[in-house]
């Protein structure tokens, strides 16, 4: 379950994103992608932790389906499982999900790995999936387990493969679930029987990390692309690499591989996308060429050859680049097999383009401590309001460092929160050693009291309030609960609930996040949410005691004032005066 843990009660932190509502668009690189072509449907997952999917209509208007929202940093791998009715997804937030993917709500989360978790593989004939990442581990898992697990009864058994020496990067399985190998910084791949968890080899070969791998669906081939620049082609039955394929300038770090496994396609660092049949090397095609380096590629299998690829890169939007006339270009001979001349891509523009968004790339915290200026990848500039979670104004293209001279105040208030734009979104992170030092007056603040008075408040407190302000728990100050029931009884309003801050409100869309100080999650939630049953009883098990003082019982840390004597110059004749 998502417990703290006795240590992790005084190690937590509090985070929560500013963001739309819905948000619609990659907002960061795009890591993932998988195509239903039953349903027309592609699965983007990317930077900005949320799992999107796409109507793959040509010529649809606004091709944007749902989001599936629960991770809390990247999402680094997708695969579709059951005929398209379950995904399952990989993320740097340590955890693996089960989805139903035809409703898109998260059935069951996985906390088995110990760090960012890379790479997922699916063995389609045995309904079996295996996730690995950067703690060397990697587990086994029945997807028809998986699908049947609830909130109660989520313990899962499964086998795992140990012997790694190094971070994993990426997995391969082949269709059967006899094999399965992985490639990672050790350089080489590792290959075992996922029935016995027997290793089987070690393979030795790329002189830099194993990006990608692909195996035959029979497991007797396997294909891998390393940030060398190769690709490698092996037989496992002979133990040994044999055949070594340059095609690019740089990094392999996405591969395809055709029904037949005589074509591979492949993409990286060098932004570019070629075709080159295995069994002639020098028969190669450049299909296109990206504006960024690419992280993925899916072919779409409606037919063979193939007639389309999409394809992701380290931008935010996605491409389905045509590969009508591949196997003209193939046969009839009009390709250069001298691999040193450039050659002519086969498309110059994509057949379809799913838009991204811009992502936040830099900002500046005011020295009010509350607001903050944002740019993006568009060179847009934003303010934003900490305290109230949103975007205060869009400034458009003008001069970041200007900006933030203009806005200036002669003001001191001590750092009380930190950000992070791993997203590409702000995401505001509340730590206990720091959360409190921020005291104001409220008019100073701009909260107007309706008595006239001008009281000292506390940014961290007031914000936590106002996160929590949907769980039941802070509703009702402990002091009150006799009277109120009493004026339950009495058939009276409970009039004394106190409902946020008093001050303000942040939106009730935006998520908060309950996270270890290792970064590793335990909950996430929207705020609206938070008063709902199952919600309800989890934040019990993990908001720690230091945010209940705050929430629950209403103990605002003490504003201490301290005295101090102003000393004047020596030469002003002033006496010493008490402050």
């Amino acid at each position: 379950m998502n417990t703290c843990g006795f240590l992790s009660q005084y190690m937590c932190h509090v985070s929560y994103v500013i963001r739309d509502e819905v948000e619609k668009y990659n907002r960061n690189g795009v890591n993932a992608l998988q195509l239903d072509p039953a349903l027309n449907r592609l699965f983007t997952a990317g930077r900005d932790s949320i799992i999107r999917i796409w109507s793959v209509y040509q010529h649809k208007q606004d091709p944007y389906i749902a989001s599936m929202e629960h991770h809390t940093d990247w999402v680094n791998d997708i695969v579709l499982c059951c005929n398209g009715k379950t995904l399952i997804s990989a993320s740097s937030d340590t955890t693996v999900k089960v989805w139903n993917a035809h409703k898109g709500f998260c059935m069951s989360t996985l906390r088995t790995h110990k760090d960012y978790v890379k790479a997922l593989a699916y063995a389609k004939d045995k309904e079996l999936v295996a996730s690995a990442g950067l703690d060397r581990q990697i587990f086994l898992w029945d997807v028809n387990t998986l699908t049947a697990l609830t909130a109660s009864n989520n313990t899962v058994t499964t086998s795992s493969l140990s012997g790694n020496k190094d971070s994993i990067y990426s997995l391969a399985m082949n269709q059967m679930g006899t094999v399965i190998v992985s490639g990672s910084t050790e350089k080489v791949l590792r290959v075992w029987d996922p029935r016995t968890c027997a290793k089987l080899m070690k393979l030795k070969g790329h002189t830099d990390n194993v990006k990608s791998l692909l195996l035959n669906r029979d497991g007797t081939q396997c294909l891998s692309g390393s940030s060398d620049g190769t690709i490698r082609l092996w037989s496992l039955g002979q133990q040994r690499c044999i055949a070594t394929y340059r095609v690019h300038d740089e990094g392999v770090w996405a591969l395809q591989v055709n029904e037949a496994f005589t074509h591979v396609y492949s993409g990286g660092r060098d932004k570019k996308i070629y075709c080159t049949d295995l069994r002639n090397p020098d028969i190669r095609v450049l299909i296109c060429e990206e504006k960024a380096p690419v992280l993925k590629m899916e072919l779409d299998r409606s037919a063979d050859p193939p007639p389309a690829i999409w394809v992701s890169t380290t931008k935010s939007s996605v491409n389905k680049w045509s590969l009508k006339g591949m196997h003209n270009f193939r046969s009839s001979g009009e390709y250069d097999n001298d691999c040193t001349t450039p050659l002519t891509p086969l498309c110059t523009q994509p057949e379809q383009v799913i838009k991204g968004g811009a992502s936040i790339i830099q900002c500046h915290i005011l020295n009010d401590k509350r607001h903050i200026l944002t740019k993006d990848t568009n060179n847009n500039v934003a303010f934003w309001d900490v305290l109230k979670a949103c975007k205060g104004e869009d400034l458009g293209k003008v001069e970041f460092d200007e900006e933030i001279k203009k806005r200036f105040k002669m003001v001191y208030v001590p750092n009380w929160f930190s950000v992070d734009l791993k997203t590409g979104m702000l995401t505001i992170t509340l730590d206990e050693s720091d959360c409190f030092a921020a005291w104001v007056s409220a008019k100073d603040a701009g909260f107007s009291s309706s008595d006239g008075s001008d009281p000292k408040l506390n940014l961290g407190g007031l914000l936590l309030q106002a996160l929590l302000e949907f769980w039941p728990r802070t509703r009702i100050n402990p002091m009150d609960e006799e009277e109120n029931e009493a004026n339950h009884v009495n058939g009276e309003q409970e009039n004394r609930v106190q409902k946020g801050n008093g001050y303000f409100q942040v939106p009730p869309h935006t998520p908060v996040i309950f996270g270890e100080a290792g970064g590793r999650t335990l909950f996430r939630l929207l705020c609206r949410d938070s008063g709902g049953e199952t919600e309800s009883m989890l934040l019990n098990e993990t908001v720690p005691q230091w945010v209940i003082d705050i929430t629950v019982d209403k103990n605002m840390p003490k504003f201490n004032k301290i005295p101090f004597y102003l000393q004047p110059h020596s030469s002003s004749g002033a006496k010493t005066l008490k402050k």
